[in-house]
């Protein structure tokens, strides 16, 4: 039985974490059919965006402990560095819903979303050095991005709990959503999100998680892709559209 359930509605296809009885606490299976999700969605020209989120009343308890020590990673090819790659290398917009609890990569994965809203029951933690273990899925580096460093060791070093509220303040989450409208909330998102010419976000996307640090090589880079969408049928159908004051139509792109 698959852990993982995967559905569709147009352009926008759910990765949903479905073990609710262990609080969708993942096994390595799990990782191995979330990461062919994944694939599927990124290689599948009409999938314009990306929603992960849990069944029940938990996001995601984070690794199952008791599959994770009697099956250890021991190549890059298992199964949680495959769905590690496969969701950081995701080219289109990824969007969070976190219903519930979200423990140690049930918390980092959320950096590797481009959107995240979470229910005002959410929990956060990221409990590495209570295990004897240290930070994950980038998150020693991502994390002072998002939040700062002074905050980001706080959170990695105490690894208390924290809630729904202090998550969206420190810059984790995007909003907090009331509990019955939080999907509902999250698939207007996403339907928006794929109404927008793909392939420009794509390369904005793209822009954003781009590796210099250097201002000067980072504009040189903007500005290639800017000339490179100035040429692109997006762009005319955009310009087009503007002209003839009406919306424009990026559903054949």
């Amino acid at each position: 039985m698959s852990h993982i359930e995967t559905s569709r509605d147009g352009a926008v296809f759910t990765v949903r974490f479905n073990r609710p009885e262990k609080k969708n606490a993942l096994l390595g299976a799990m990782y191995a059919d979330a990461a062919d999700a994944f694939k599927t969605a990124a290689d599948d020209s009409e999938v314009r965006v990306l929603v992960i989120t849990g069944a029940g009343d938990s996001f995601c308890a984070g690794n199952d402990l008791k599959d994770f020590l009697e099956n250890p990673p021991s190549s890059k090819d298992a199964p949680v560095f495959l769905f590690m790659h496969t969701l950081q290398d995701f080219p289109k917009p990824v969007v969070a819903a976190v219903n519930g609890v979200a423990i140690g990569i049930g918390t980092t994965v959320l950096l590797h979303c481009d959107l995240a809203y979470a229910a005002p029951t959410a929990k956060f933690q990221l409990p590495f050095v209570n295990l004897a273990l240290m930070p994950e899925f980038g998150s020693s580096l991502l994390l002072p991005r998002f939040i700062g460093t002074r905050k980001a060791t706080e959170l990695l070093l105490l690894a208390e709990v924290f809630d729904a509220a202090t998550a969206r303040d420190i810059g984790l989450l995007n909003d907090v959503v009331a509990a019955d409208e939080l999907q509902a909330f999250v698939a207007a998102k996403a339907r928006t999100l794929a109404s927008k010419p793909p392939a420009s976000m794509r390369a904005t996307k793209a822009l954003l998680k781009a590796d210099s640090e250097n201002v000067v090589d980072h504009i040189a880079l903007e500005n290639q892709i800017f000339a490179e969408r100035l040429k692109s049928p997006e762009l005319k159908e955009a310009v087009t559209a503007f002209f003839e004051k009406r919306p424009a139509d990026f559903s054949k792109f």
